[in-house]
């Protein structure tokens, strides 16, 4: 049996836990300990005392990485999280290791078994535990983009919907996956114009059906990426290339191009952002920054602003793999699920995810090898 934990998150404005009542009694129920961090589940409404009537232990931070075998959480480690770690620990967490050199020093050196959540995948080949989280950012990018359009916050002052009379705003989504999906959905329920750049043609023909011809669906090129960033009013990059830096597909030119008061939401920014101008994150306390007269918002966990829709879509999804994983010990579970080992990304100090070597020049070492 195994001690299984969740941790409080400390990033900025990050509400989410990453295990729920409902997922600790789960695994109480498979015979493992429990342990939550204090005030863990409250920005998503959960108490202390709800997760002790399901069994679980409350205890300090320092107690639950001490003791746990396994830690569940949502967000990447912080640097104040680093030296809590200790060898052959599971970290069962969304880690965007691509563009986090430091915290895949930390991990290496403290030799954590880091299983990320973002390249996770079934026996389809989709991202199953990147999926409930990329309906949600897709939803939000709208909404937060619709906000910054306010001229109160330097937007240029539209209604996304526009008026009877008046013409409607201008959505380019550049992605045609979940997230793109999702911030169409929304951007077509506001009653805005809305055209999807994508790469794959079979793709945009599924978003041209399911729309009835209410968006635009481009294929993707330097070219088009150009001509439609200046006809936006609202710019929402949703690439995607799992576990690996996005590529900049969103040159600075094309920004110096834009409207001025035009507002971009990268929900790639977690991978690096798709947008060249975009060169830091932002954080919910402080989310836009203005460049070339264009407003930038580049928040990373954008769903942990709705923590009482996300927590519980995200944990629907991790639980069974975190029960695998606790029922048969990480190496088994691997084995046993080749999905779920797409989701190995350090162990005992190596790296075995081929783009997170890439990306930092380290040795690569194949999963099959480290299963047997």
């Amino acid at each position: 049996m195994m001690i299984v934990g969740t941790a409080k998150e400390i990033k900025d404005h990050e509400f989410r836990v990453g295990l729920t009542p409902a997922g600790c009694h789960a695994l109480k129920e498979a015979g493992h300990t429990v342990l939550v961090e204090k005030a863990a589940g409250e920005g998503s409404g959960f108490t202390d005392a709800d997760y002790e009537a399901v069994g679980a232990q409350i205890v300090s931070k320092q107690e639950l990485f001490d003791r746990a075998d396994m830690i569940v959480k949502v967000k990447e480690p912080l640097p104040a999280e680093y030296g809590l770690f200790h060898e052959g620990q599971i970290l069962f967490t969304y880690l965007h290791l691509a563009p986090e050199p430091a915290l895949t020093k930390a991990l290496l050196e403290k030799k954590v078994v880091g299983i990320a959540f973002e390249t996770v995948r079934d026996k389809n080949g989709a991202l199953p535990l990147l999926a409930p989280m990329s309906r949600v950012a897709g939803r939000m990018s709208v909404q937060v983009g619709a906000q910054f359009l306010e001229k109160q916050y330097g937007g240029m002052g539209k209604v996304l919907g526009g008026v009877a009379g008046v013409e409607a705003g201008q959505v380019v989504i550049i992605g045609g996956g979940t997230v793109g999906l999702n911030a169409a959905q929304m951007a077509v329920g506001l009653g805005a114009k809305v055209a999807v750049l994508d790469m794959n043609p079979e793709r945009l023909a599924y978003l041209d059906d399911i729309f009835g011809g209410r968006i635009e669906t481009i294929v993707s090129n330097s070219y088009a990426i150009a001509e439609w960033t200046k006809k936006a009013d609202l710019l929402i990059s949703c690439v995607l290339v799992p576990g690996a830096m996005a590529p900049k597909l969103v040159k600075e030119y094309m920004v110096q191009a834009m409207k001025p008061g035009a507002v971009i939401v990268d929900v790639a920014i977690d991978q690096g952002g798709a947008v060249e101008t975009i060169d830091k994150v932002t954080t919910h306390t402080d989310p836009i920054y203005v460049k070339y007269g264009v407003i930038h918002y580049a928040v990373a966990n954008i769903p942990g602003a709705v923590p009482m829709t996300s927590t519980v879509a995200l944990a629907n999804s991790t639980l069974p793999y975190a029960l695998a994983l606790a029922n048969k010990g990480w190496k088994q579970a691997l084995q046993d699920d080749a999905g779920l080992a797409c989701g190995l990304n350090t162990v005992l100090g190596q790296v075995t995810f081929k783009a997170v070597a890439e990306a930092h020049q380290l040795p690569y070492t194949p999963v099959a090898d480290i299963l047997g």
